[in-house]
């Protein structure tokens, strides 16, 4: 019977291998969501994410931040403007208000710069931790798990977590995956969400970590 040490050691090892291989097929990752040449302009394309792809963010995204050319210009946005501009990305009610309001606040409670700290960013209006964790990862290079939904499941598929809660996904992660690794894992984690671990009909036998998942097995 496997002690608690020899438990954890055989996670380590198995964690290692996985975090190693995905390194491999995905040795160059950035964000998907493109055109986040500022802070603010990833915090606004990843609020716009929400039940939409990052494609159509993407697609969206170009010509908003040219008809809105600053940080300024969103908060001074006319409301139905901007609704139509984002119109496509679904939720575009809650989002244009969510987007001007947490430009607003940006420019009045933190110096016209997005905030760094955790609790900073989740006091701006449509922000929640997967996207904290996205600003903290990308633009502040700190450790950081975005427990979005291709991380959930994956890591529910491979064993490394046991939740569906975003947050517990996250602290569970935090655990296991070394902190200078983190945000490129979640990175990676996407890409290999849509190549081989997807929500339907996933190819486990083609599969490079088919032998350190167990969830074909299951």
């Amino acid at each position: 019977m496997n002690t608690e040490r020899e438990f954890y050691m055989n996670m380590s090892n198995r964690t290692n291998t996985i975090i190693t291989r995905l390194k491999e097929k995905y040795p160059l990752v950035d964000c998907s969501l493109e055109f986040a040449t500022e802070p603010y302009k990833l915090l606004i394309m990843a609020r716009l994410s929400a039940q939409c792809t990052d494609a159509r963010v993407n697609i969206v995204a170009k010509d908003l931040f040219e008809r809105f050319k600053s940080l300024e210009d969103f908060a001074d946005a006319d409301l139905e403007q901007l609704e139509k501009a984002i119109f496509s990305c679904g939720l575009y009610k809650m989002k244009a208000r969510n987007i001007k309001d947490m430009c607003r606040m940006i420019i009045s409670d933190f110096n016209s710069q997005v905030p760094e700290d955790m609790g900073d960013l989740l006091k701006l209006p449509g922000i929640g931790r997967k996207i904290a964790n996205l600003i903290r990862g990308d633009i502040f290079g700190k450790p950081a798990i975005v427990a979005d939904t291709h991380c959930i499941r994956i890591s529910n598929r491979l064993d490394l977590c046991d939740s569906d809660n975003p947050h517990a996904v996250e602290k569970q992660l935090l655990k296991i995956i070394p902190p200078e690794e983190s945000n490129d894992f979640c990175h990676r984690l996407v890409l290999f969400g849509r190549e081989y671990c997807k929500s339907q009909s996933p190819r486990c036998k083609e599969c490079f970590l088919n032998d350190v998942c167990g969830f074909e097995k299951a």
